[in-house]
């Protein structure tokens, strides 16, 4: 049979109010969970520093395939430009690469709506 525990006269505190339990529950809980939010955002703070520099390096090279499309559609029409002239190469190019995109953007449009 279990015997309740011995009474130490040390740890005995004399009757609070409801009030003053309720308040400190609530200081308590209040630290608990800032406590708690220090805490997510710590991880948080790590995790952002860790996807740094590889999300600058993603940029940089994004930065410089654009700059190697760029010379590819200036390369195609100046070849043209040999050929039909200088204005209808420019024209010829920016319908071709200009199509190019908007294909680009139509097809991410209807993939982003068929997700949602």
């Amino acid at each position: 049979m279990l015997k309740p525990p011995a009474e130490d006269p040390s740890n005995q505190r004399p009757d609070q109010p409801v009030g003053e339990l309720i308040g400190r529950i609530l200081e308590d809980g209040k630290a608990y969970a800032l406590a708690e939010l220090n805490v997510v955002k710590a991880i948080a703070e790590e995790r952002i520093s860790a996807f740094k520099a590889p999300a600058i390096a993603l940029v940089a090279a994004l930065l410089v395939s654009q700059a190697a499309i760029i010379i590819f559609a200036l390369g195609i029409t100046l070849a043209l430009a040999n050929l039909v002239g200088g204005l209808l190469a420019g024209i010829i190019g920016f319908l071709v690469f200009g199509g190019i995109a908007g294909g680009l953007v139509w097809w991410a449009s209807t993939k982003i709506r068929n997700e949602l």
